[in-house]
Parts: structure tokens; C-alpha cells; sequence
């Protein structure tokens, strides 16, 4: 999928529909600058929110994910293409996944042994604080790549206004979370709130709700 081609479709249609962007946002609960960013093809839209915004701009899902208006007979085929494109990028973001869990889990043992080695063996104390300080690095930077990875698979839902959004690097590091939620300040409604997280890219959702046979307009 090319993003600047479908951003450039997605704007085409909009002033086909008269909208503005801040109107077509407000119709998918979303903020204006996520409907310029997608128009100026620094990004797609989430699978969550293609088939309402196909729904606004009056146009089938495929025809979105293409990025132009098809005919008949290049609908089955860009369809398939789709799918196999929406498939292939939720197993880069499992890989993602996997990759941080076992990066935190390698760095996270990696650590503990300096640190017992440290406690335990008889040695200098330059070489135990060395091995602390070591321990310490090592475990900052499997955190680092662990936030990095999960930033680029992760997005978060605000509880009050469903916007979802990528928070900034500072909110994400100091934001306080649980396992499935972190405490975040909506870019749209500007609340504070347990926001969960979700995957980027849900292919399910797509799967359930993408219909086989071109929608009549």
C-alpha cells in the first residue's frame, strides 16, 4: 500500500463529499491532524477506522487501501493483494513483539548475574562497582530497545473520546501503566485517563467486517 497515493485518494474524495478535514475527523472521532497526516501520506489509517471512513468518502475499503477508484475487474485482484499486505504487516508487528519480550528477558537476566557475580564472588571493589554499573547499562538499554519496538506496534485508546493515538516518547517513558493500560493525556479531548493499549494493525477486525462483493454506491 502506498501511503501518499491512498493520502492523496482519501483528500480527493473528502472535497468530493465537501468536507473539511476538521468535519470528516469529527464524523470518526478522531483529530484533524491525524486526517492531515494520513492526506499528506505520513501514515494509514488503522484498520479500525477504514471501513467508517470508506463509509464517509463513499468508496469500498479496497478502493481506499488501493489508493484510486476500481474498476470490476481489478477489484479481485487488488482485494486479494490488500489482504495479503494487512497480513503480512500484523506479523511484522508480532515479530516486534516477540522481539522485545525477549530482549527484556535476556537483559533482565543478563543484569541479575552481573549483580549476583558482583554480590557473591570475591573480588576488588573496582571490579564490583564495574560489574553493578554494567548491570545497570545493560538493563537501560534492553529497556530502551523494549520501548522503541513496542512504541512502533503499540497505540493507545483514550477511555473518554475512543481517540487513538501514539503518545509522545517522554509521555510513554514516564507515563505510569499497568499491564494493558498507561495513564495518558488525550491529544484530542486533552483528558488524562487509563488509556488501554492496541495493536496497530488489527487484521481480525478487517477480516470480520471487510465484505467479499463490491459495495453498490
Amino acid at each position: 500500500m502506498d501511503q501518499k497515493q491512498t493520502g492523496k485518494f482519501i483528500a480527493e474524495m473528502r472535497r468530493e463529499r465537501g468536507l473539511t478535514q476538521k468535519e470528516l475527523a469529527d464524523r470518526l472521532r478522531i483529530s484533524d491532524k491525524t486526517v492531515s497526516k494520513w492526506e499528506c501520506g505520513g501514515g494509514f489509517p488503522e484498520v479500525s477506522l477504514i471501513l467508517p471512513l470508506c463509509d464517509e468518502l463513499g468508496v469500498t475499503a479496497n478502493e481506499l487501501l488501493s489508493g484510486k477508484r476500481l474498476t470490476d475487474t481489478e477489484y479481485k485482484k487488488n482485494a486479494e493483494e490488500n489482504i495479503v499486505r494487512l497480513m503480512e504487516e500484523k506479523k511484522d508487528i508480532k515479530r516486534k513483539l516477540l522481539l522485545e519480550s525477549i530482549v527484556v528477558l535476556l537483559t533482565l537476566l543478563i543484569g541479575v548475574v552481573l549483580c549476583m557475580l558482583a554480590s557473591y564472588v570475591d573480588m576488588s571493589s573496582g571490579w564490583r562497582i564495574t560489574l553493578i554499573v554494567g548491570a545497570l547499562v545493560v538493563i537501560a538499554i534492553g529497556v530502551t530497545i523494549a520501548i522503541i519496538l513496542e512504541r512502533k506496534a503499540l497505540a493507545y485508546q483514550c477511555s473518554v473520546c475512543k481517540e487513538r493515538f501514539e503518545p509522545t516518547l517522554v509521555a510513554y517513558i514516564f507515563g505510569v501503566h499497568t499491564l494493558r493500560k498507561r495513564y495518558l493525556k488525550c491529544p484530542k479531548c486533552g483528558v488524562r485517563n487509563w488509556c488501554k493499549h492496541c495493536v496497530k494493525e488489527d487484521l481480525e477486525q478487517y477480516e470480520k467486517d471487510e465484505p467479499i462483493e463490491k459495495t453498490q454506491e
